[in-house]
């Protein structure tokens, strides 16, 4: 059983956390990129407390690819230390975390029969 994960990061904007998001699907990194926000976040920078309005990305993506995905936030991301942490996924539905493997396989390995299965998502978020 494949093990999965959802990585986590805060932007300064919203079109930096679209940015982000759509890269990362594109590139099959992610099978899927909430966008959270406004949020308000307090944190020590520099040795000073600051606060700041961010907005708040949740990729769900497989062990196997986690590494890549982090590369590929730090690369695009525009702080210069990003949040990056990932949560183990402890349990799910089988029929979503079939989905959320095959959408992050390479094109060539993907089975059809996995996404062929799919109802419509509209209205849904990451199914």
């Amino acid at each position: 059983m494949e093990k999965f994960v959802q990585m986590v990061t805060t932007t300064a904007s919203r079109a930096a956390a679209r940015h982000i998001a759509k890269a990362v699907v594109k590139r099959r990194l992610a099978a899927c990129v909430q966008i959270v926000g406004p949020i308000e976040s307090t944190f020590r920078w520099l040795d000073k407390v600051e606060t700041a309005r961010e907005w708040l990305c949740l990729m769900k993506t497989t062990q196997a690819r986690y590494r890549e995905l982090v590369t590929a936030v730090e690369a695009i991301h525009p702080y210069d230390t990003p949040e990056i942490i990932a949560l183990p996924i402890a349990a799910g539905s089988r029929r979503y975390l079939d989905w959320l493997a095959s959408s992050v396989r390479p094109p060539s390995a993907v089975r059809k029969s996995a996404v062929g299965n799919r109802k419509s998502t509209k209205g849904s978020s990451c199914l």
